[in-house]
């Protein structure tokens, strides 16, 4: 863990300041099927696709997404994802950075889990009338 943990310090800042030169870079943490149908792979939606590859496209409602690779996220591949195929997550998208800078090792809280949990559950001792 001490060598995974050097490797995440270093990258982690390396992507931080890849990120702070537009606070709006990564606006939510996705998933897509990549490199082939039933494989899915973190990504981060960066914008809604717009201008000559919109146009190009014909109108159809894509995603601009970053896929980042592992463990170095500051490479990676732009898609244009059609919105329909992709899959939105919860997790912030620091938590998606550990999660690909990590390979996987560091996985996020799943947040309806959590709130579920949080959700006190009570009883109805009452019997309904009939």
């Amino acid at each position: 863990m001490p060598v995974v943990r050097s490797i995440y310090n270093a990258l982690k800042q390396i992507f931080e300041t890849a990120v702070s030169q537009s606070s709006t870079s990564f606006r939510q943490v996705v998933l897509v099927e990549y490199p082939r149908k039933g494989i899915w792979a973190i990504a981060f939606q960066t914008a809604n696709t717009s201008g000559e590859v919109f146009r190009r496209l014909n109108g159809r409602e894509m995603l601009n997404v970053f896929l980042p690779t592992t463990p170095n996220p500051t490479s990676g591949f732009l898609l244009f994802v059609p919105k329909d195929d992709v899959v939105f997550l919860d997790m912030s998208v620091e938590e998606g950075i550990k999660l690909v800078i990590s390979a996987g090792m560091v996985i996020p809280p799943d947040r309806a889990v959590e709130l579920a949990e949080a959700v006190p559950q009570t009883e109805d001792t009452e019997q309904p009338s009939t």
